[in-house]
């Protein structure tokens, strides 16, 4: 017989939560007038949150519609967890919107911290900012926004080779590191440690004596509560036969953990809504994991449990037949 566990771990992280409430804070004030929020971008990448809070009067815009509005006075527009850069806010007033700043205080410390070093760095007359991210992705671009868009954007190991054998990333000055809140810590950290590699080498010392040079500064600003999260699915991937893993596709810190997920255990499954389960899928007595993004709700976990065991209340006995003989020839 199949069982099915959801992650309790999965779910909306802080930040989504914080930005959601305020929204429906908002559309449900009892005020007796109708109401209706701008939210620049996506509030959370997930089709069928975005359905249920459309309903309630969230009208999602993308950059395109927000620049060519003349006058939005009396408006209201939501800035998401991912944060915007400064002209978005300088944008919006001008526009006379009101604002409700959703952008979560784990990204704007990011963005404080960054703001900080590059004014250092133009005091200085030299250096370079790195970000380790998803290029185009709100939370870079509002990132990269506290250097004047100077900063330079690092998907991968590859690109940041490519980068410095172009000359875009230079080994010889100054060089301060951030991350995309809700990256791989595994993957940052490899990546740190071939920059400084590279760099150590470019200046003919050791790695050890690179380090007293204070030409590199690597800084922590993984999102803990995604970094636990590493932790807790790869676990949660390995102690389950199958994987069906919740997010919408434009969701990239899905993206990231379903990977780790795939990496874990083969047989996982990437699905926006519940309707995209197959039957195939599914051997008897499989031990069925559901899990999600920090973009996926919790009803919607919830509800891919409950169509999974719906779809399989009755295992054909030919299957649990053709299971027993699958182990036994193992």
């Amino acid at each position: 017989m199949i069982t099915v566990d959801i992650d309790k771990n999965s779910g909306f992280c802080a930040g989504v939560i914080r930005a959601i409430g305020k929204a429906e804070e908002f559309l449900n004030d009892k005020d007796g007038s109708p109401k209706r929020l701008y939210s620049l971008g996506a509030i959370v990448h997930n089709d069928s949150e975005l359905e249920r809070l459309q309903k309630q009067g969230l009208v999602t815009i993308d950059n395109e519609d927000f620049e060519e509005m003349v006058n939005a006075e009396g408006e209201v527009l939501l800035i998401r967890a991912h944060g915007e850069p400064p002209q978005t806010y300088t944008r919006a007033e001008s526009l006379g919107f009101s604002i409700i700043d959703c952008t979560c205080p784990v990204v704007l410390k990011l963005q404080q911290r960054i703001k900080e070093a590059y004014m250092a760095q133009a005091k200085e007359g030299s250096g370079q900012i790195i970000i380790f991210g998803k290029i185009g992705h709100a939370e870079v671009l509002g990132l990269i926004g506290q250097t004047d868009g100077t900063a330079i954007v690092v998907e991968d190991m590859r690109m940041m080779e490519q980068a410095v054998k172009e000359g875009s990333i230079r080994l010889d000055v100054s060089t301060e590191v951030f991350s995309q809140t809700t990256k791989s810590p595994a993957e940052y950290r490899s990546l740190c440690s071939r920059l400084e590699e590279m760099m150590a080498r470019h200046n003919e010392l050791s790695v050890e004596r690179f380090k007293g040079k204070n030409l590199l500064k690597v800084h922590d600003t993984i999102c803990s509560q995604v970094a636990t999260r590493h932790e807790r699915l790869s676990k949660f991937a390995l102690e389950h036969d199958l994987i069906v893993f919740v997010a919408g596709k434009a969701s990239s810190n899905g993206k990231v953990l379903c990977d780790l997920c795939k990496s874990m255990n083969i047989r996982t499954y990437h699905i926006d809504s519940p309707s995209e389960i197959k039957r195939e899928w599914f051997r008897a007595d499989d031990k069925v994991g559901v899990c999600g993004a920090t973009s996926t709700p919790k009803w919607l976990l919830e509800e891919t449990a409950r169509h999974i065991l719906e779809l399989n209340r009755y295992v054909p006995e030919w299957e649990k037949t053709f299971g027993e003989k699958e182990a036994d020839n193992q």
